[in-house]
């Protein structure tokens, strides 16, 4: 391979030569140009006690509200500034390294950078907000979920049909053919914001929001969950694994809701004669889950 032409070597001389000037030494970017234990006249060996009397006698000389001087202003900035530098330990042992090695000009820079500009911030204070971000976003989504899935139920002819039967049974049969349509069905609907539970809205996919369900409450109470699912895991292991019992209609439930894939809503919201079959399907045994499948993909072809 040829060597670059003397021109092209240049330019790259030039540039490095450039490069290196832009980059100030590391223990520069402390304070300056000036050395951060000679701007407050104390040796690299001296303790904290000693700094601290060095800058507030230097202070009480350089500071505007002593000195007007505005040499004497810019002076006090300096001196502050190596302050605090040296009264922190652990900024101090990082110039302490920058001028032991000037050499490692990038990572003296990176671990000045990361002491002054890194958030300071308790990492406690931020999991807490952040939770609450989430939290705030969380529910907002299942509220708005939820009303949208509401707004389309009550187009439905269903719904509609339930609204006519609540006002019936309201009014006892009877119906006030005087009221506008308008007005009456302003009143139906006022009637009804307030007795949704007895509608039995059957919403699938969408759960009511509830705070329960937070990702901080349930951060929260993460402790009281594990120790209540520990202690639900060992009664079931030792009820129905060692012992042999018969499921109870609680667990046998909880299993064919589980082998469902229902939510708690749409679970409470199936009468007790439709749970009661399911149940007694055993529909968490592999094989009635399957014949259960198959039954119903028969009935939907036969309803089409």
């Amino acid at each position: 391979m040829d060597p670059p032409p003397a021109q092209f070597r240049w330019h790259i001389i030039l540039a490095v030569v450039l490069i290196l000037a832009t980059i100030s030494p590391s223990i520069a970017i402390y304070c300056d140009e000036d050395d951060c234990y000679d701007l407050l006249g104390v040796t690299q060996s001296a303790n904290s006690s000693e700094i601290k009397k060095a800058y507030y006698k230097l202070s009480l000389k350089h500071h505007p509200d002593k000195n007007p001087d505005p040499e004497s202003r810019k002076i006090f900035v300096k001196i502050a500034n190596a302050y605090e530098i040296l009264k922190d330990e652990a900024t101090r042992e990082k110039y302490d390294y920058a001028i032991a090695h000037p050499e490692e000009v990038f990572y003296n820079t990176a671990q000045y950078y990361r002491a002054y500009y890194g958030h300071k911030t308790d990492p406690r204070a931020v999991l807490v907000g952040l939770l609450l971000i989430l939290s705030g976003f969380q529910y907002l989504n299942q509220t708005t979920r939820y009303n949208q899935a509401v707004a389309m139920v009550k187009k439905t002819p269903a719904y509609k049909n339930k609204l006519r039967a609540l006002e019936l049974e309201r009014s006892g049969g009877i119906t006030n053919k005087k009221k506008s349509q308008k007005n009456k069905d302003r009143k139906v609907e006022e009637d009804l914001s307030k007795v949704e539970e007895e509608l039995d809205l059957q919403i699938s996919g969408t759960e009511r929001p509830s705070i329960w369900k937070l990702v901080g409450i349930r951060f929260i109470l993460l402790p009281y969950t594990l120790g209540k699912l520990l202690l639900w895991s060992g009664c079931w292991f030792w009820t129905y694994r060692v012992k042999k019992c018969p499921y109870s209609w609680e667990d046998a439930s909880y299993l064919t809701q589980r082998s469902l894939g229902l939510h708690d809503d749409r679970w409470r919201s199936i009468d007790d004669a439709t749970k009661e079959d399911l149940v007694l399907r055993c529909l968490w045994e592999k094989s009635n889950m399957e014949s259960y499948v198959t039954e119903m993909r028969k009935e939907s072809k036969r309803r089409r």
